[in-house]
């Protein structure tokens, strides 16, 4: 069998490489694809039997130009970049690694959270300056058990999350359409927007929550909260959100993802005031890398190591 790993910014692939040629006596073909022509070249020569992508489209047409395609397994846990239902059509099984960082995302965003909260970057860049004044700066800053924080989206990093602030005495408002019920107060997305001292992002990138927060929703906030996204960038409209922190409708941002990568020299966030931005690092911990990477390699093994058998 034939497996193509079309794209990996994580090492060189010789764990990738070893495994599967290992385990399952696979032909393994390590590309560098950016695009979908770049997939398609690819797999129309190759004609794999199943890919390993990170950031790699994998397209309707890329599945047509790869009959013999089975699998996709994606290094991380989103997969929009995924025609998912394309590959459902296609009889083609899609598979992620979807609780490798949990622990480390959600350790990242109550971070980005709690710092513009207590407003530490804005206090470093005082001492810094030659400036001693926590007094001033009292007026603005709430305690964590007086504020209410809204969770955009409930999975294992979003519930992790929520008792994280709960623990700090926070009250924890929920949004996600696909939940009955939870540990905290389910409400819809206005509730969200109108009660929340801090926003958190813990949603899959789909066509519903493709800028969601956007300048109407921003408008509709009535705390000037703080906003996190440490889940997909284009969740946000990046434009309205530095409009918004520069007129004083959001109190600040912390942002781990965007909707290009790396963020682009002009953009407007790198100028925004309050603004903690990292380069999607959130899930990153010498124990999450090896488990990312081993968890991909393992929905292959277990495919075709059970197909073999059968």
């Amino acid at each position: 069998m034939r497996v193509l790993i079309t794209d990996l910014d994580l090492g060189t692939p010789e764990y990738e490489v070893d495994r599967l040629s290992r385990e399952i006596g696979a032909e393994v073909k390590v590309a560098n694809c950016q695009s979908e022509a770049d997939v398609l070249e690819q797999v129309s020569s190759f004609g794999p039997h199943a890919l390993l992508v990170q950031w790699a489209p994998i397209t309707a047409a890329v599945l047509d130009a790869a009959p013999s395609c089975r699998l996709v397994s994606r290094v991380g846990i989103g997969i929009d970049m995924i025609d998912v239902g394309a590959a459902q059509v296609r009889n083609v099984v899609v598979r992620n690694v979807p609780d490798y960082c949990v622990e480390e995302v959600a350790s990242h965003a109550v971070a980005l959270g709690m710092a513009l909260w207590r407003r530490i970057p804005q206090f470093d860049n005082a001492v810094r300056a030659g400036t001693w004044d926590a007094a001033s700066a009292a007026p603005t800053v709430k305690r964590m058990s007086k504020s209410t924080i809204g969770l955009f989206g409930f999975g294992r990093i979003g519930e992790r999350v929520g008792r994280m602030y709960a623990a700090s005495g926070a009250r924890v408002l929920v949004h996600d359409p696909y939940l009955q019920e939870c540990e905290f107060e389910l409400v819809d997305f206005e509730r969200i927007l109108a009660e929340s001292d801090l926003i958190s992002i813990h949603a899959p990138l789909t066509d519903e929550t493709r800028h969601a927060i956007d300048a109407d929703a921003l408008a509709k906030t009535r705390r000037s909260p703080i906003i996190v996204n440490t889940s997909r960038g284009p969740i946000i409209d990046e434009s309205a959100l530095a409009a918004a922190l520069r007129n004083g409708t959001v109190a600040g941002a912390g942002l781990d993802v965007f909707a290009e990568e790396p963020l682009g020299a002009d953009s407007a966030l790198r100028s925004t005031p309050n603004t903690v931005l990292t380069p999607h690092s959130s899930w990153c911990s010498i124990d999450a890398m090896p488990a990312l990477r081993a968890g991909a390699v393992q929905n292959i093994v277990d495919a075709f190591a059970t197909a073999g058998a059968s």
